[in-house]
């Protein structure tokens, strides 16, 4: 147990910023609703889910929608407060804690302003150890846990809770609703117990993002000792993909989610050689020399050539220079269940999955 204040979180941003895989919301949005919230209601008590009580009740919480929305539209103070007033009303419970659901810019630092403004602790842990694209896309789906019922809620006072048969049907649902009211929503779902966060969650994710997001910050301040892109893939436990120049950039948002391709002219030891990343919120594939280096569910990270700051895909633009590090996911996703429901052929790409550690090893055999 510790607290979580204004200087954690200007760390714990760009850490997650970095699992976000391109998705996951601007972190200088998020960071500022963060802070906002920790100056005006005090620090966040961040707890290990060996220490929740057993018969605790955790509502998590996050932003639906495309990420660029987000970036327009912003987030309001009571959003959060209005979604747990529904879920306490329609549960009869009373909310113990709150977690983040995935990692990302905006994702990860939702739900610690949302604990600082109801004043109750947050779980280090998330369904992910990353961000995707859709709701069903947790480690707690794997687990058998329920999306439902999950409590919406937008910036104009639109409010609901749904309840439905699946977690895939919980997603079309949720991303037409989220479609009609302007491409965001809040939202508060899988509403779950201490042993299933304990069993199915993905452990330590905050403090993971702070560890990276502290790596970062001793890169950019010059506090190594190594050439900087050797530290950062030491630091980070990532692998090498490609470093270029951005020459072209397709966006365009369609169903509640930004879609995009980003092709890259190479520099320095990839010069002479191509390489595109594709995405549909997060960083589905990295192809090089028409070589697939890297997929889903590993994450796939654009991150600046001379500060290693984090690139989100609504941030990436034409001459922008980035090097694309792959990183390992999390081990539930590696398993049948977890591949079924987030591997490639998942988001149409025609591929067997294999690890980016073992992918990049390869390259060019």
């Amino acid at each position: 147990m510790r607290t979580i204040g204004v200087d954690e979180i200007n760390d714990i941003a760009p850490g997650a910023s970095l699992l976000g895989a391109g998705g996951g919301g601007d972190p200088y949005i998020g960071r500022l609703m963060a802070m906002q919230a920790v100056k005006e209601c005090g620090p966040v008590t961040l707890i290990e889910p060996d220490e929740v009580p057993d018969d605790a009740f955790i509502a998590p919480c996050a932003m639906m929608g495309a990420p660029t929305v987000m970036t327009e539209k912003g987030g309001g103070k009571d959003d959060f407060d209005r979604l747990f007033d529904l879920v306490e009303q329609y549960s009869g419970k009373k909310i113990y804690a709150t977690m983040p659901m995935e990692a990302g810019g905006v994702n990860s630092m939702l739900p610690i302003a949302a604990a600082a403004r109801r004043g109750i602790p947050l779980v280090d842990a998330d369904g992910m150890g990353r961000a995707f694209p859709e709701l069903q896309m947790v480690t707690f789906t794997i687990g058998g846990a329920s999306a439902t019922p999950l409590a919406y809620s937008d910036e104009k006072g639109n409010a609901g809770v749904m309840n439905n048969v699946s977690n895939k049907w919980t997603e079309d649902i949720a991303r037409s609703i989220t479609n009609i009211v302007g491409g965001q929503l809040m939202i508060c779902l899988y509403t779950m117990s201490a042993k299933m966060c304990r069993d199915w969650g993905v452990s330590g994710i905050v403090t993971k993002s702070e560890q990276l997001g502290k790596a970062i910050r001793s890169i950019k301040e010059g506090l190594i000792d190594t050439t900087t892109e050797q530290r950062f893939l030491e630091l980070t436990g990532g692998c090498r993909l490609f470093s270029g120049k951005v020459i072209d950039v397709l966006r365009e948002t369609r169903g509640a989610f930004n879609f995009g391709k980003v092709v890259l002219e190479g520099i320095g030891s990839d010069k002479q050689h191509e390489a595109y990343v594709e995405y549909q919120n997060e960083n589905l594939q990295c192809v090089v020399d028409g070589e697939t280096l890297a997929t889903a569910p590993d994450l796939i990270c654009l991150v600046d050539h001379d500060t290693y700051i984090p690139v989100p895909n609504e941030a990436v633009k034409y001459g922008k220079r980035v090097l694309v590090v792959g990183l390992p996911c999390a081990p539930q996703w590696r398993s049948e269940a977890g591949l079924e429901l987030v591997g490639p052929r998942y988001f149409g790409i025609d591929t067997e999955y294999i690890p980016v550690e073992e992918r990049s090893k390869r390259k060019g055999e």
